[in-house]
């Protein structure tokens, strides 16, 4: 990718009221963030949710010297972006409608690692779950996998603390820029995590880790991994966001109970009721209701997609040459053109092609 259209791709996240959704359907009409800049109003409107308020937003945007500084950003520190059809993108992520449109990256360790695990809970934590936290947390360092959190006092860090203790790989999804840390508590600990482990976030440099920011962070927490484990959270808090959205990420919950009546745990005692969660209380229940077998050597994320016949059939048209133009695909034999571009776009959120400048498409792997 070069230079401007990073650029590009920046600007459009930094675009008042386009959010993930908005952003990539723009980038899969268009045919590329360069395009959505200068492409005419008309064609602008026609794009799905993009009416003539959002157009005028995009086309009157003029904040480019902000994106600008992402870049140089970038250059003078050991930082990355990851756009959504980089291979290194989460696949897991690229899996859910709200992903976003570009990830912001410190750190060494493999965002498609085979086994990813978020832990999460409260900040004010009881000392008992904190000490559950520790053994649980310490107890996956037999597994290979990746421990992920968000950060944040209480719970959050007590499990990227012990991964670190435990030579555990971990993540911190932030919901600020990668030039600050809330809370700054965690700055040497944050540290030790970027040496096994990283620091990931959606949030260009400059931006305050403001409220709303939170729970579209957990969005990523959630996304990320093959399973949310919640040790404790009250009926209200971000633990119990991150829980309802892996659940509809169909993503496996596991949340630790406590005593009947017990305030602390009122979160976790409601999802697994509600059958939201699964109960666990060791490492050993995760390793069984997973089936993961501890010390595997596992080569490869296998991820279950399924397609519906006209995406298969633009799959198999895909696999005959490099490159196709939409209008080609149109004219395939096999497939319907009535709804091709909404199974194009499908295709493009499931990682399994990329749309090209120009209208061309490419099958990916």
């Amino acid at each position: 990718m070069n230079e401007n259209e990073l650029l590009n791709l920046i600007s459009l996240t930094m675009v008042p009221e386009v959010g993930p959704v908005l952003s990539r359907n723009l980038v899969a009409y268009a045919g590329s963030a360069t395009e959505v800049f200068t492409c005419p109003r008309s064609r602008l409107e026609k794009v799905p949710g993009i009416g003539p308020d959002t157009a005028s937003r995009i086309l009157e945007f003029r904040d480019f010297r902000r994106a600008a500084r992402q870049l140089e950003y970038l250059e003078r520190t050991d930082a990355r972006v990851i756009p959504f059809h980089h291979p290194d993108y989460p696949l897991r992520l690229k899996r859910n409608h709200d992903a976003p449109l570009l990830l912001y990256y410190r750190g060494n360790t493999n965002l498609n690692s085979p086994r990813m695990i978020s832990v999460v809970g409260t900040r004010q934590c009881t000392e008992e779950s904190r000490a559950f936290t520790v053994q649980f947390v310490s107890g996956l360092s037999s597994l290979e996998c990746v421990v992920v959190s968000g950060l944040a006092f209480g719970i959050d860090t007590e499990a990227h603390r012990t991964a670190v203790r435990s030579g555990i790989p971990t993540i911190g999804v932030v919901a600020h820029g990668l030039d600050t840390l809330y809370p700054s508590h965690n700055k040497k600990l944050l540290g030790e995590m970027l040496l096994n482990g990283g620091m990931l976030t959606e949030y260009p440099t400059e931006t305050r880790p403001d409220r709303e920011n939170f729970p579209a962070r957990n969005r990523i927490v959630a996304g990320l991994c093959d399973a949310t484990v919640v040790v404790e959270t009250p009926f209200k808090g971000g633990a119990m966001i991150t829980a309802y959205l892996a659940h509809s990420y169909q993503r496996e919950v596991f949340a630790v109970p406590g005593l009947p009546g017990d305030a602390k745990k009122e979160g976790n005692h409601f999802l697994i009721k509600k059958n939201k969660a699964a109960l666990i209380e060791s490492v050993e229940d995760l390793v069984e209701y997973l089936n993961w077998e501890p010390g595997r050597n596992i080569t490869q994320l296998q991820l279950n997609l399924e397609l519906s016949a006209a995406e298969t059939a633009i799959m198999n048209a895909l696999s005959e040459k490099t490159r196709w133009h939409i209008d080609e695909l149109k004219r395939h034999e096999r497939i319907c053109s009535s709804d091709i571009t909404l199974n194009l776009l499908e295709l493009e959120l499931k990682g399994l092609i990329r749309s090209l400048p120009g209208s061309m498409y490419m099958r990916i792997g």
